[in-house]
């Protein structure tokens, strides 16, 4: 009688081993403790860059609006933006747009409508 020949199987036994293997190192490292974060003090405030406190002097142009005492540009920025809205100088269907009356026509080099990011541009030019 003859004997058959068998085939062993081996190989796909190895790739199921291996994608086992590899499964078990992903969940291990999903796992894995991350790292503390660091817990914030209570009292402790953050501190603000010094170049951005830095007083500047507004024109008279400008003085005529935020007032004529040196000031940081936030806060130039700020009593602007009351000013606008006191006034009611935002466009209403467009409320990027920022109407000028006499005083603001002044500042934005003569334009009757600038958005509020081409402001900041208007305001450096009179701000030393």
């Amino acid at each position: 009688m003859a004997k058959k020949a068998t085939k062993k199987k081996a190989a796909p036994k190895k790739k199921a081993v291996k994608k086992v293997a590899k499964k078990a190192v992903k969940k291990a490292a999903k796992k894995a403790p991350k790292k503390a974060k660091k817990v914030k003090k209570a009292g402790a405030k953050r501190k603000l860059n010094p170049a951005l406190l830095k007083p500047y002097q507004p024109s008279a142009i400008l003085g005529a609006v935020v007032g004529n005492n040196p000031i940081p540009r936030s806060q130039v920025v700020k009593k602007m933006w009351n000013y606008i809205k006191a006034n009611k100088l935002q466009d209403n269907k467009n409320r990027r747009m920022i109407n000028a009356d006499d005083k603001l026509k002044a500042i934005f080099s003569g334009k009757n409508q600038v958005s509020m990011f081409e402001m900041a541009k208007h305001l450096s030019k009179h701000l030393k």
